[in-house]
């Protein structure tokens, strides 16, 4: 069965490195990818209640670009790697770039979302972008996964999974950082950041849950006692030169605790790896 992935581009740099990171990963997987594009309409802003319709010229010169563009994009793509497993298809609208997604995902019936962390007009010193953050926030029907800016595609030979032990696993939910591990022979780490050295029989029970699903994968348990995640986790990849990141996305819950802007301001300017949000409803 095929892979659907989409990946939202803005023709940045930062996007074009994230398609080409999605391209390798999958490199051994029939996939279709679904490039997204949002094109402008100058003359249009937030307090304008009416959208140019198709066929006005404003709206047919902005999705021409938006089109001329994808023809580059997609000529550059083709040059670093023109695999026979791999179908691309370019989508342009002027739609917002949440509502765009969430309606991708759902007629195209997507697996998974891949974006750079920073658009074109990325703030210097911010890592992941707003449009990054909102996806992993708002996005439940599939992972999300985003690519620094400066990251170029190794094979992820350990994969960092952080945890708190407080929540039961499902093997669907973890089957996307599974199939990756399988695909790339990875090993998984999963890190458990805490001030105790003890965990709690509710915890225990989880973990042995989490184990019996890793059961096929080379992983092993990591106890950190540390005061803060932010700090365990960033010590941890980088002692070891981990290659990703996956954490499971609770809405409301993890992300906030763990990925928020300002753990991303303390892992540090220069973010190297990969991060997958596996989003829980």
């Amino acid at each position: 069965m095929d892979k659907r992935i989409l990946i939202p581009t803005d023709f940045s740099k930062n996007a074009l490195n994230a398609a080409r990171y999605a391209i390798d990963l999958y490199a051994k997987v029939h996939c279709e990818f679904y490039f997204l594009n949002i094109f402008r309409l100058e003359n249009y802003t937030t307090n304008t209640l009416i959208l140019p319709e198709p066929g006005s010229a404003e709206y047919e010169t902005a999705k021409v670009a938006s089109e001329e563009g994808f023809v580059k994009f997609l000529d550059i793509l083709k040059l670093h790697q023109d695999n026979p497993r791999h179908r691309y298809h370019t989508i342009s609208t002027v739609n917002f770039l949440s509502e765009a997604m969430e309606q991708t995902i759902n007629n195209k019936d997507i697996d998974l979302v891949v974006m750079g962390t920073q658009g074109a007009t990325g703030a210097k010193g911010v890592i992941f972008g707003s449009n990054t953050v909102n996806a992993m926030e708002k996005i439940r029907q599939c992972p999300v996964m985003a690519i620094p800016e400066k990251v170029r595609f190794m094979e992820p030979k350990e994969i960092v999974f952080p945890t708190n032990f407080l929540t039961g696993y499902k093997r669907k939910l973890l089957n996307y950082m599974l199939e990756i591990a399988k695909m790339h022979s990875s090993s998984i780490r999963v890190v458990y950041v805490t001030k105790s050295e003890t965990i709690s029989d509710e915890q225990e029970q989880n973990k042995q849950l989490l184990q019996d699903i890793l059961e096929y994968v080379d992983h092993s348990f990591h106890m950190l006692s540390e005061k803060k995640v932010a700090e365990g986790l960033t010590s941890f990849v980088e002692s070891r030169d981990s290659d990703m990141i996956a954490f499971i996305n609770k809405k409301h819950f993890l992300f906030n605790s763990i990925f928020s802007k300002p753990l991303v301001k303390e892992i540090g300017y220069d973010a190297k790896i990969p991060i997958l949000a596996l989003n829980a409803p």
